[in-house]
């Protein structure tokens, strides 16, 4: 009963914080550590949670949910920056955070030190992509982040794993590097393999509903199988989520594309925000553990969070330097890709000004063309996406820590030398980087004055877009020989009502493009009219339906029709009108 009544107090403190974050100007994770840390003076509060829960039953949902919302093709775009920091800097900040221990405490092995660096190493980016969102950060720089908080998970529980290997053994360097790009290499085999399959199965379904509870099992079903082969869940889970996403544009019922989204970011939400209420719960259990475990050569409480603070310290320091020269390295290889293109593109008109081509020569240099318009296409969109110092210095002060530094401090084996120290130290350089960099994040992007995507800029391409796949389904219209699937002919009235539907919302998006949101130009036109009459005339109906309703007339399946109607209609106003915040 005692955990159901806190279930219940957790439910509604994660929903009070995510509604009041933003009146308060903070993410709101940082108030969940807050509200946990104060819940957990309540007797009998869930003090301590098994790291296995969160690993293996939190982690896996959560890395999915961000995973399968994640365009493949921004990610690919991004892939450079995203290994920098998630692998390289990862595993510096370990061995730096380890060799440090180590000569701090001479009992500490080395291989213990690195597994406290590769725990407190991995970022997480629920707190930056929040603030950054709603302050709003450039694309790029959020897709980096969350494609940090994606992989660097992996890499800093491989690394865990193989630090805790080495305790009391004898492992050599290639022997670390082969396990490390076995697990990766297993991971991303079976996350396809589950991906693939699952998304085919899942194609076969019409009901969203049962398709939706497929994808539930899905994290899970990557992650376990790749784990008891000694393979990196969280990489197989992220392969798995990020082919679902792409592939559901393609495989997937509307109905099921809507149902999956809502559902899970419904359970993102929850899940997520949720461990940082149990970060809060937490951290009184950890200080009593140091108080009753600490020795008079072993640091107390006050020289655990300390050393903690020292260790906050030092990879602040190793992100900020770590930072700018990867951005440089990046941008030179971006520089080096258009040099690239230019020569291919000075071979290729070589190629076509050839007078005579073979029926093999000329498939070959039409799939030269749309590879070089591909890339071209990639590289144009990264050199307009770049975000300067500005971005170097947010990216830099985005090193809060999370879920993962949560879990996996509290897996280090019993063992360990000081491992309720190190367990502290864990927690509170999650915390501290949180309230720290987490509360005052808004504050340098304010003060760099980086600006997000232009708006105007956006609401003409999409508007753009529009128009080409207006015309492309209005020329479908123009096929003299189209007629009903049971043969029936098409009068010329049906065919001019469809297609002046399918121009509707490409018309309406010119008029945002030009007018601008809340603009009186905007509010005059005939499209916005009609809308506005239209939501008119719904909200009539709606009343009649309640109406209805009261009167007992119809039967319920009968109401529940025409109410799911004239919310679907409702809803299609609404996104002709905000199409995705833009």
């Amino acid at each position: 009963m005692e955990w159901a009544l806190f279930g219940v107090v957790g439910i509604v403190s994660i929903v009070a914080a995510g509604a009041f974050a933003n009146k308060l100007g903070v993410a709101a994770p940082l108030v969940l550590i807050v509200v946990g840390a104060g819940l957990s003076f309540i007797p009998g509060a869930p003090t301590t949670v098994s790291p296995e829960i969160i690993l293996a039953g939190l982690l896996p949902p959560i890395l999915y949910a961000s995973a399968v919302n994640v365009p493949v093709i921004d990610f690919r775009r991004n892939f450079s920056s995203i290994f920098g920091l998630s692998v390289l800097l990862v595993v510096v900040s370990a061995f730096v955070i380890g060799g440090l221990l180590n000569i701090l405490f001479p009992k500490l092995s080395l291989a213990e030190g690195v597994a406290l660096g590769a725990v407190i190493s991995p970022t997480d980016a629920v707190a930056a992509t929040a603030i950054g969102k709603r302050l709003g950060l450039p694309p790029k720089l959020v897709t980096i982040l969350e494609g940090e908080g994606l992989v660097n998970d992996a890499t800093a529980l491989v690394l865990l794993r193989s630090a805790i290997g080495a305790v009391g053994a004898a492992v050599s360097f290639w022997g670390v590097l082969g396990s490390f790009v076995y697990a990766v290499l297993i991971a991303v085999a079976i996350g396809f393999i589950i991906g693939i399959v699952t998304v085919f199965v899942r194609s076969k379904f019409r009901d969203s509903i049962l398709d939706t509870a497929i994808s539930f099992a899905i994290p899970f079903l990557a992650y376990i199988p790749a784990e008891a082969i000694h393979g990196s869940g969280v990489i197989a889970v992220v392969v798995a989520g990020l082919y679902s996403g792409h592939a559901a544009a393609k495989r997937f019922t509307p109905q099921a594309r809507i149902a999956e989204r809502l559902n899970w970011r419904t359970l993102q939400f929850v899940l997520e925000n949720g461990v940082f209420l149990l970060m809060g719960l937490e951290i009184s259990k950890l200080v009593e553990n140091v108080q009753n475990t600490a020795t008079s050569d072993e640091p107390g409480v006050l020289g655990s969070v300390l050393l903690a603070l020292l260790m906050t310290a030092v990879l602040i320091v190793l992100r900020v330097l770590f930072v700018p020269p990867l951005l440089i390295f990046v941008r030179a290889g971006v520089n080096a890709a258009q040099r690239q293109q230019t020569r291919f593109r000075s071979r290729l008109d070589q190629l076509i000004a050839v007078a005579t081509l073979t029926p093999r020569m000329e498939a070959r240099t039409k799939q030269a063309e749309k590879s070089y318009t591909q890339r071209a296409n990639s590289l144009e969109q990264t050199k307009a996406e770049e975000f300067g110092w500005r971005g170097a210095v947010v990216l830099s002060w985005s090193g809060m820590r999370g879920v993962v530094t949560l879990a996996a401090a509290q897996s280090l084996p019993l063992t360990f030398h000081y491992r309720a120290q190190l367990i502290l130290i864990a927690f509170t350089v999650a915390v501290v980087t949180l309230l720290l960099q987490g509360g005052t994040l808004p504050l340098i992007i304010r003060l760099t004055g980086i600006e997000g995507n232009d708006r105007v800029a956006d609401r003409r391409s999409l508007a753009g877009l529009l128009d080409e796949l207006s015309a492309t389904g209005v020329g479908v219209l123009d096929n003299p020989e189209l007629t009903l699937p049971d043969g029936a002919q098409i009068s010329q009235e049906v065919l001019d009502r469809v297609r002046q539907d399918s121009l509707l919302i490409a018309e309406s998006a010119w008029e945002r493009a030009e007018h601008g949101a809340g603009d009186e130009g905007l509010a005059q036109s005939p499209q916005r009219q009609y809308r506005e009459l239209r939501r008119e005339v719904l909200r009539a109906e709606r009343e009649a339906l309640l109406e209805a309703r009261s009167s007992g007339a119809y039967a319920s399946r009968i109401l529940n029709r025409a109410q799911a109607m004239i919310d679907f209609e409702e809803t299609r106003l609404e996104a002709i009108d905000n199409p995705s915040g833009l």
